[in-house]
């Protein structure tokens, strides 16, 4: 189990921080996604997240269909440190004329200044270009499918091929698809399988590191309206209180379902953080701190009745009626992904098994890029005659995550 120091720092973090721990301990990857008018912001946050949580640097890959896998591999590499010139020996030149009276017999050049009076030069030495530890992939969407297949392979093999040399990433490594709003659904299929969790950040939430960087919630409204286009977003500071929609069919995006702390947290720690200063509000996170939650990690139990909880989910979301033939990504590797996170979280929660409660939670970070819903067409009901009017009604408003609230009212949690 986690000393309480760890567990309190966990518990102040936000949500975008905690997406990012869990990837960390993990050594996988994610995608964020908010609103289009609210992703510089989200950009600019996430960077923040890197560097005063984690104390990790970051680079901004900014995709268009015009990205080209050059631009690609320069933009992921850290800016070069600053050269720090030292002084070697330079090799001998022409004599030239001294003023010291000791001369050489029959020379013009001294015994103590054989040589040119400027016998040392400066040098600069050249470090070779370093991958970023954290990588925000902004509309990683939009760029070209052979850009996509280089960043699969960047996050499989943590390396990267370029024109002259191969590129291996950092040990402590991320790489977050930063999208607008269903931008997942246009990535390739093998990519978007290998992120580990997607989850969205509503710009009602507010963008804690900007604003306490920038002094607080009215100075960043002011800051964002007249400095600068990049940090231009309507609603990101706008804060209220979050209830449970009843709207149907899709499910509320309202953070009392959709973040990582979920209920199990709020059990956990009711109280709310109020922070004071920088390093009061944003916890920071040593590589020895991820370290050990990665360790508590491993050694998570997982009881037999739990188990088969999980199994059932998985079942349940290939079968259902709105899922794409062939499962609809609910993949193996979505299998690895859920298993893992459930006991990652339970990790991040103090305890040292996985309850029900957090594997309903880990469904629901993990399946919502992945599942894809069926074209009315080719629903299965059609097979048997159904009217194709009745179907499209039924699915009409059908989104992933609500084919998972409904797979978690039908399947049955253990006590």
């Amino acid at each position: 189990m986690a000393d309480e120091d760890l567990l309190s720092k966990i518990h102040g973090l936000e949500d975008l921080d905690l997406a990012a721990l869990l990837c960390l301990i993990s050594r996988e990857h994610c995608i964020v996604s908010t609103e289009p008018d609210a992703l510089d912001n989200l950009v600019e946050e996430l960077r923040l997240v890197a560097s005063q949580t984690f104390n990790l640097q970051s680079a901004v890959v900014d995709c268009t269909p015009q990205t080209t896998l050059d631009d690609l591999a320069f933009a992921i590499q850290l800016p070069p440190p600053t050269p720090q010139p030292h002084l070697t020996p330079r090799s001998p030149g022409p004599r030239t004329p001294s003023i010291s009276p000791l001369r050489r017999r029959g020379t013009e050049s001294s015994y103590f200044h054989g040589y040119s009076s400027s016998t040392t030069e400066k040098q600069y030495p050249t470090t070779p270009p370093q991958i970023a530890n954290v990588i925000l992939a902004k509309n990683l969407d939009r760029a070209p499918k052979d850009v996509q297949i280089q960043c699969l392979e960047l996050i499989r093999t943590r390396r990267i091929l370029t024109r002259t040399s191969v590129q291996t990433a950092p040990k402590q490594f991320l790489f977050v698809a930063v999208l607008e709003t269903g931008g997942s659904g246009r990535l390739v299929s093998h990519l978007n399988d290998l992120f580990y969790v997607s989850h969205w950040h509503d710009p009602e939430d507010g963008f804690a590191h900007l604003e306490e960087g920038l002094g607080g919630d009215d100075e960043f409204e002011g800051k964002k309206g007249g400095e600068t286009a990049s940090l231009d977003s309507a609603s990101s500071v706008v804060r209220r209180s979050y209830t449970e929609s009843s709207t149907t069919p899709g499910p509320s995006r309202s953070r009392s379902t959709n973040n990582f702390k979920g209920d199990q947290a709020t059990a956990d720690d009711g109280s709310s953080l109020a922070p004071s200063s920088i390093s009061s509000a944003f916890p920071s996170f040593s590589e020895s701190d991820i370290a050990s939650l990665a360790l508590l990690a491993r050694q998570v139990n997982m009881d037999v009745e739990v188990l088969r909880y999980l199994m059932n989910i998985i079942t349940f979301l290939r079968m259902h009626r709105a899922v794409a033939p062939g499962g609809g990504g609910v993949t193996p590797h979505a299998t690895k992904h859920f298993e893992q996170l459930s006991k990652c979280l339970a990790a991040l929660h103090g305890l040292d098994y996985v309850t029900p409660s957090l594997v309903g939670l880990a469904v629901k970070k993990v399946y919502p890029h992945r599942i894809g819903i069926v074209s009315p067409e080719r629903e299965r009901s059609m097979q048997w005659g159904s009217d194709l009017s009745a179907v499209e009604a039924l699915l009409e408003g059908v989104t992933a995550e609500y084919v998972i609230e409904e797979v978690l009212a039908m399947v049955e949690a253990p006590l």
